[in-house]
């Protein structure tokens, strides 16, 4: 992962050509590399033999759809995934957020906003490697959180594949346990800046982090809601 978005590479999702060389366009003139896929068959190619930094995503393609490719690129790996979609409706912004998607754009869309959520995302990508002196392993009820490389093992020390936001918001509860915390305070505490969630969204990251994370997600015990306040994170979190 890189440090910046300097010369990060980012893997175009789109099957519409005009879109796509718009996007590699707006995305190389901001000193990144730009490969497009047309479809899921060509990105599966491009995956298996490189590694990239962020997945621009199209939900709207031929044969295997962009919800279907998330949820299972989301299985395998955690590189951050912005999903392009031209469906306006809230709900359907939160089913993209639910599969493991980071950030959505909707068409039409800027290049330049696209461009600076990209920028965003990287940043909170690779926060852990640009402050490598104060990044020190936390560990509760046998789990371990690693902020340098952003990696969360469970107590079998098996690693657990999460999202940038989902490991964003994790670190933040780790670093302020028995704290009730905001949702406003968690949109600052994440870094998530231009790629910032609704309201709505800090949820649906949140219920996707109880799945992982609680012995039973409908009724969390380490992750509890807070009434008209927000969440608290109640384990004993120990540095190491």
């Amino acid at each position: 992962m890189q440090a910046n978005s300097a010369n990060a590479k980012v893997l175009i999702v789109e099957d519409d050509p005009e879109i796509g060389k718009l996007l590699a366009l707006a995305i190389q003139e901001n000193g990144m590399m730009a490969t497009v896929a047309e479809n899921a068959h060509v990105m599966n190619a491009l995956l298996r033999n490189n590694e990239f930094d962020l997945i621009i995503l199209d939900v709207m393609l031929p044969g295997e759809d962009g919800l279907s490719i998330c949820r299972r690129i989301r299985s395998e790996k955690t590189t951050p995934i912005i999903l392009l979609t031209a469906l306006g409706e809230e709900v359907d912004r939160i089913v993209g957020l639910e599969v493991g998607a980071d950030d959505y754009v909707t068409k039409p869309f800027s290049p330049r906003e696209v461009v600076a959520r990209i920028r965003s995302l990287l940043r909170r990508a690779s926060y852990g490697l640009v402050t490598t002196a104060v990044q020190r392993k936390l560990r509760f009820e046998g789990w371990q959180i690693d902020p340098l490389r952003r990696q969360l093992h469970d107590p079998s020390n098996a690693r657990v594949a999460v999202t940038t936001t989902e490991f964003d918001l994790l670190l933040a509860f780790c670093r302020n346990p028995g704290r009730v915390i905001t949702r406003e305070e968690l949109l600052s505490l994440t870094h998530t800046g231009l790629a910032g969630p609704i309201e709505r969204s800090v949820d649906v990251h949140i219920s996707r982090l109880r799945q992982k994370i609680e012995a039973d997600p409908k009724t969390p015990v380490l992750l509890q809601t807070v009434r008209l306040g927000g969440y608290m994170f109640t384990a004993n979190v120990e540095q190491s």
